[in-house]
């Protein structure tokens, strides 16, 4: 599954660290956010502040790590990163946010996974940048008011809707980032081949940005494994020929869909007429994650059309049916009509 953060090998996260852009210049797509953010930062340094806190949130690799080092690299600021599941108590906030100095970045990511307790700590740090810590307990318990350097927070998320309503209303900054388009997905290519020094032609970057679902993350995975095919099976050069033999032999589709893609929304249509079926019956069903399906596949089906989610469940659309050769339930009821 090339789609699953959770699957990078060792290989890979060094990989993706080296093809990180380092600036604005070599970030491709996400034009209207990186207008307001270089707006935020001008501003910013000319009042010789920190920025507001921002929260950026959409899918998996769309490209929220790599803003916030950006953003940290345009203020000529020192990045502290950390994410929602490794604060796990009180001293370990304090530690980190103890350790920062003025004009410091934090970036939380995963942030809809912070204990609720560590985000209430986290208020007055954000609006006073003050921390409230009670040492002792019982009636010999005292509060003490540790003071804290201007900072910046920078959280990121795949599910802004678990995030309690007062944290996000302490973000001066909230951008959504959206699935990439193709020729930005293609520029990206262009980009990361000049960097591993991969021989590309146009129609061979082409081909990989076709199916690439619209993702930075997913389109350079997909470029380092047709590499490997091409030098295997080829004389290393990318062409079209050599992408789409590569990117067949991974079982992906000339819209991207891998093999699990294909079992949701077949499961959808032959076990549940179509749907609709809620997420845990789905994943029980598919023998997948719900969260991995809710987080990783979900978002691009319904991006391509092909899954509908209503308040009783998921449901397979007209082109989902089309897309596996199989007749939806609408046009055999206008067969029989007619």
């Amino acid at each position: 599954m090339l789609t699953d953060p959770k699957l990078q090998n060792n290989e890979d996260q060094l990989l993706d660290r080296t093809l990180r852009p380092s600036s604005f210049g070599e970030y491709f797509g996400q034009e209207k956010i990186k207008k307001n953010l270089k707006i935020l930062i001008e501003a910013a340094k000319k009042r010789g502040e920190s920025i507001e806190h921002v929260l950026l949130y959409g899918g998996s690799g769309l490209g929220k790590t790599t803003l916030a080092h950006i953003i940290a690299k345009e203020l000529n600021s020192n990045i502290k990163i950390t994410s929602g599941p490794a604060i796990e108590k009180i001293g370990d906030l304090a530690s980190i946010l103890t350790n920062l100095e003025k004009g410091d970045i934090l970036f939380i990511d995963e942030a809809h996974r912070l204990n609720k307790l560590i985000e209430e700590y986290l208020y007055p740090a954000m609006e006073e940048y003050c921390l409230d810590i009670i040492i002792g307990k019982g009636p010999s318990a005292r509060s003490i008011q540790l003071e804290l350097p201007p900072f910046t927070l920078i959280a990121a998320t795949t599910r802004i809707s678990l995030l309690s309503s007062p944290l996000r209303n302490r973000f001066g900054a909230t951008y959504h980032l959206d699935f990439y388009e193709e020729k930005d997905i293609k520029d990206i290519l262009a980009r990361s081949g000049k960097i591993l020094r991969i021989e590309a032609e146009e129609d061979g970057l082409e081909e990989i940005a076709k199916r690439a679902r619209r993702t930075p993350r997913v389109a350079n995975r997909l470029l380092k494994r047709v590499r490997d095919f091409a030098q295997v099976h080829g004389e290393g050069k990318i062409s079209k020929k050599i992408a789409q033999d590569a990117l067949a032999m991974l079982e992906i589709d000339e819209l991207g869909l891998e093999p699990v893609d294909r079992l949701i929304i077949s499961t959808i249509i032959e076990k549940f007429d179509g749907g609709p079926v809620g997420l845990d019956t789905l994943a029980a069903a598919t023998s997948e994650d719900k969260d991995t399906i809710g987080d990783i596949y979900e978002p691009y089906l319904m991006q391509v059309g092909f899954l509908a989610r209503t308040s009783q469940g998921r449901t397979a659309t007209n082109l989902a049916y089309k897309h596996l050769g199989l007749k939806s339930p609408k046009e055999a009821q206008k067969k029989l009509i007619e």
